[in-house]
């Protein structure tokens, strides 16, 4: 791929991956090594960066390719932490998601109304107090400012208007409340590119195999193997990224890369599997989700434009944590609570999409951190702090929507008192790429319709993905008009968003673009498969593919989806998985 001096700083391509490499062992060193490129570790990578510090962050897969591409996709604070009297959780989670939607993200993070089914009037009594509750606690988060409406009360029939699909028979009304929903990997995606912009240095599919350490046994940095050059060269291609402070943020593979640094007293975490069922919009009638409590945990009813999102489960895994699938016993699981409620029941056959992630929780017995401040004594979504090593800091637990606090936490931590002091974080109202001009681009959402012969919603898919830099997407149509014709085999999409994926957002491989980018796997049965040659069609030219590269990517990319799909015919954690050995993370 050519230079192109015209894209913004903060685009992420081929290029620039290999200059942030260069960049980050050259002589002078980082501050702060961010390990592990999910919604922490980009968050942190964005933390650090705005506050002035030398940024580098590596991560070994692609951009969101674990726990953060996988999640349920919702901003919320968390209803079901009230009934565990969770009160600060729940309220720091409630402030991040109105900041979301009204300052650093709201071109990618949307509000969400959800209805409550209520089985008789005491459900209501004592559902209201706890809504009421998550709205105050909102509120009191926003400075009184009303981010989303507060709840509302539904009878039976107010209900049915709302949720015709919904099964009415046997329930008292409904409790509408708000949360808000996020493409999961678009949002780390969004926030790796807004470190760059902040001066930080990011290379994916760089994996840190070894951690340097000075005659004092403390940790300077970190030897990492470029998994691009190794491919190509067919050797080991390895570099040392010099750092005064490492921070691990890794996610379930927490314990992995600690052992990296010979700590066996770290931090623990345990992965817990959580899948999620996709089926098309007119698969349910509804004009809200709906929110389910079930004798495990919740269970959500997503609606997104084209599709509804349903999930989750939440059972332990023990097996590869690079490959979590669902099995047929899964997806049973979810249809089965799914239908508990629904007029009209929805089989397999109207299934357009199942994927599986894993959630990392933390585990009792983790050591008191240099801080003071005492960690986790519990499994729990709360996040935990600690000096694993001498110049190492690793960060676990948590949820997408408090990554912005754990972000901050992390880069505090590993600072100390007196350097936060010179360094403060400054993230609370730092709007994210694509934020920053928004307004202005929506409000010409017609003109733009009329102009490329488009619908309002088509317009509006571009903004809620790219926010105001779709204005420069339109300018690459303008330059070359094919681009803004759709996918042939997923015409919800452009060409130009593929063009995009490699040119700004550093898609390397075919299944950056599909997967965590396009993200057709989410709606397409076939996981995009069909669409696949066209799409390495656009992006070879970028990428300097051959033709050979070519048909190693969609060879690939093939393998992968009959994997996925042979997995779904198993009812065992274990043989599901098994049809996964060999391949990389997905």
């Amino acid at each position: 791929m050519s230079a192109n001096t015209s894209l913004p700083s903060s685009a992420l391509n081929a290029e620039k991956r290999q200059a942030a490499l260069d960049a980050m062992t050259d002589a002078e060193g980082l501050d702060i090594l961010v390990v592990g490129g999910g919604v922490t570790g980009a968050g942190i990578a964005v933390d650090a960066a705005s506050r002035g510090l030398r940024t580098g962050i590596v991560e070994m897969g692609d951009w969101a390719a674990g726990t953060s591409s996988w999640s349920s996709k919702l901003v919320h604070g968390g209803l079901r932490y009230l009934y565990q009297l969770d009160f600060p959780l729940v309220a720091e989670a409630l402030a991040e998601r109105g900041r979301l939607l009204t300052e650093t993200a709201p071109h990618l993070v949307k509000a969400q109304p959800f209805l409550w089914p209520l089985k008789h009037e005491v459900e209501r009594a004592y559902s209201a107090m706890g809504v009421g509750m998550y709205d105050a606690l909102a509120l009191l988060g926003a400075r009184g400012k009303a981010t989303v409406p507060v709840q509302h009360h539904l009878t039976a029939k107010g209900t049915k208007r709302l949720a015709p699909s919904l099964d009415t028979s046997g329930l008292a009304g409904a409790i509408k409340f708000y949360d808000a929903r996020v493409d999961d990997s678009r949002l780390v995606i969004t926030l790796v590119r807004t470190a760059v912009e902040h001066g930080a240095l990011a290379a994916s599919r760089t994996k840190v195999v070894e951690y340097l350490k000075n005659d004092h046994g403390r940790v300077i940095g970190a030897r990492v193997e470029d998994l691009e050059a190794s491919a190509k060269t067919g050797k080991k291609v390895v570099r040392d990224i010099y750092s005064r402070r490492v921070i691990n943020a890794t996610g379930v593979w927490t314990e992995q890369t600690q052992e990296l640094a010979g700590v066996t007293n770290g931090l623990k975490v345990l992965a817990s599997k959580g899948i999620h069922i996709v089926v098309p919009k007119e698969a349910i009638e509804a004009e809200t989700g709906i929110f389910l409590r079930t004798e495990k945990s919740v269970l959500f009813i997503i609606p997104w434009p084209r599709y509804w999102v349903i999930g989750t489960t939440d059972t332990a895994w023990h097996e590869n944590i690079d490959h979590p699938v669902a099995t047929s016993a899964d997806i049973d699981y979810v249809l089965e609570h799914a239908n508990a409620v629904l007029e009209k029941p929805i089989s397999r056959k109207d299934i357009i999409g199942v994927y599986a992630g894993l959630r990392p929780l933390l585990q009792p017995g983790v050591k008191e951190g240099e801080s003071g401040e005492t960690a986790s004594t519990k499994v729990s979504r709360e996040h935990t702090v600690t000096e694993v090593a001498p110049g190492l800091t690793s960060i676990a637990g948590g949820k997408l929507t408090t990554y912005r606090v754990m972000a901050a936490d992390a880069v505090d931590f590993a600072l100390g008192v007196e350097q936060t002091k010179v360094h403060p974080t400054c993230t609370e109202r730092l709007a994210l790429v694509g934020a920053a001009g928004l307004d202005e681009v929506t409000a010409r959402s017609g003109e733009i319709a009329r102009a490329h012969g488009w619908t309002l919603a088509r317009v509006d898919h571009l903004l809620s993905r790219y926010g105001a830099e779709t204005q420069e997407l339109l300018e690459l149509i303008d330059a070359k008009p094919e681009y803004g014709q759709p996918l042939k085999s997923a015409p919800a999409f452009l060409k130009a968003e593929v063009v995009w994926a490699v040119t700004h957002e550093g898609a390397l491989h075919l299944d950056d673009i599909i997967v965590h980018r396009v993200r057709l796997d989410l709606e397409h049965r076939d996981h995009g498969l069909a669409a696949a040659d066209e799409i390495a069609e656009i992006a070879a030219p970028l990428l300097g593919w051959s033709k050979d590269d070519v048909a190693a990517e969609l060879a690939a990319y093939a393998r992968r989806c009959t994997a996925l799909a042979q997995a779904e015919t198993e009812t065992e954690d274990a043989a599901a998985a098994a049809h996964l050995d060999g391949l990389g993370q997905v």
